[in-house]
């Protein structure tokens, strides 16, 4: 389920801020844990709707150790969103590299033409 992102970055970090925003989900964690694992509801799923990211995490027997890890997960998301990329600086191609590029092409293209027929050279 792919949510729109209703807000721009910056995503606020801050733990309080983020348990009003995220709609938390349990539900029953798959894999070995027998009666426990299938009877209670340890998984957890934190749905952003501002950014759209979803997080699940499964690999603890108890639901708060579990939504302390979703947590977690949904700050280092939010956190990795928030970067600004460094803005590319244009830069101009040096003559020596142009010249470097040319001689290749020309080697090549002297490779391409030996392969046709007639042109073994002993």
């Amino acid at each position: 389920m792919k949510l729109k992102a209703a807000k721009s970055p910056p995503y606020s970090l801050d733990r309080a801020v983020l348990e009003q925003e995220v709609r938390l989900d349990t539900y029953r964690a798959s894999g070995p844990g027998g009666q426990h694992v299938n009877r209670t509801e340890s998984a957890v799923r934190l749905t952003h709707p501002p950014s759209g990211v979803v997080v699940t995490a499964t690999e603890n027997r108890s639901q708060i150790r579990n939504r302390e890890v979703a947590f977690e997960r949904l700050i280092h998301r939010l956190r990795a969103l928030n970067r600004v990329p460094k803005p590319r600086k244009p830069t101009r191609v040096s003559r020596a590299a142009k010249e470097r590029r040319l001689v290749a092409k020309k080697h090549r293209a002297a490779i391409k033409r030996g392969r046709g027929r007639g042109h073994e050279e002993y």
